[in-house]
């Protein structure tokens, strides 16, 4: 995907950090902008923000762990501005904690936020976005603890390992309809997912749950503009995986070397 202006991106996680980012960015090369997130007072703040730039944006409440909200979305975008060309699943959620430890409350939620959002966004956004035989690009959120596991992220990783094997499989699946994929997988970036507590929903809230503390994060910590550029030249380029930072070369080359050192006659 080349040409962006008058073109319409919807962002998940939409209010702040990457989410936020990478709507700024694409405002800047003059697309519409459909904002969603579940904070509800952010995503006010964001749209203002962002229409005082002169662009072209509204914005809808939406909880992607729930598919209604998401096809309602998905409904809204269409209405509003008569098609979608490129659509970011970017709202996640974090935890740290061992496996064994995590109720199943936790593993619903970080589930329900991190791999049934971005389900949830492909089902409601995809037949339209084929239907429209415009082409478009699919961006999805997943992280570096989706390449690397990460000792005490059991659940976080469950469901990154999972957007980065369902990103993979799109990227085939899409090529005939020329609609891209690019699964961006950062680490360290100066957002609140440190702070994904405060967007628990009270049913799945476990307060006598025992959690770790927070896992220290390896590498830099880049501010969410620099991932967003990333982001958009990735489209740009046709490019699956958005790597942010060079510190994961790494160890990726280690999980690689093991598995190689595992086939039979290597």
């Amino acid at each position: 995907m080349k040409d962006f202006a008058g073109r319409v991106a919807v962002v998940t996680g939409g209010a702040s950090g990457i989410g936020r980012a990478m709507a700024d960015r694409f405002a800047a090369e003059g697309m519409k902008i459909v904002l969603a997130d579940i904070e509800q007072a952010a995503l006010d703040r964001a749209e203002t923000e962002i229409r005082t730039s002169g662009a072209t944006v509204t914005s809808k409440r939406t909880d992607v762990s729930r598919a209604e909200d998401v096809e309602a979305l998905a409904k809204f975008a269409v209405d509003t501005f008569g098609a979608v060309h490129i659509l970011c699943n970017n709202a996640g959620v974090g935890m740290g904690g061992t496996s064994w430890q995590m109720t199943v409350k936790d593993w619903q939620w970080v589930v329900g936020v991190n791999l049934w959002g971005v389900i949830h966004g492909l089902l409601a956004f995809l037949p339209r976005m084929i239907a429209q035989k415009q082409g478009g690009h699919i961006v999805n959120t997943a992280s570096m603890a989706g390449l690397i596991a990460t000792q005490g992220l059991g659940v976080y990783n469950t469901t990154k390992y999972a957007v980065v094997g369902l990103s993979e499989t799109l990227v085939k699946d899409l090529k005939p309809y020329g609609i891209g994929v690019s699964v961006l997988c950062p680490m360290g970036v100066e957002t609140r997912i440190l702070d994904s507590e405060r967007n628990r929903p009270s049913a799945l809230r476990d307060p006598d749950a025992k959690k770790s503390e927070p896992v220290p994060l390896m590498g830099r910590t880049l501010k969410p503009e620099e991932v967003a550029t990333q982001v958009l030249a990735a489209i740009r380029a046709n490019q699956l995986y958005v790597i942010t930072h060079a510190e994961g070369l790494e160890p990726l080359r280690r999980r690689f070397e093991r598995m190689e050192e595992a086939i039979p006659g290597s």
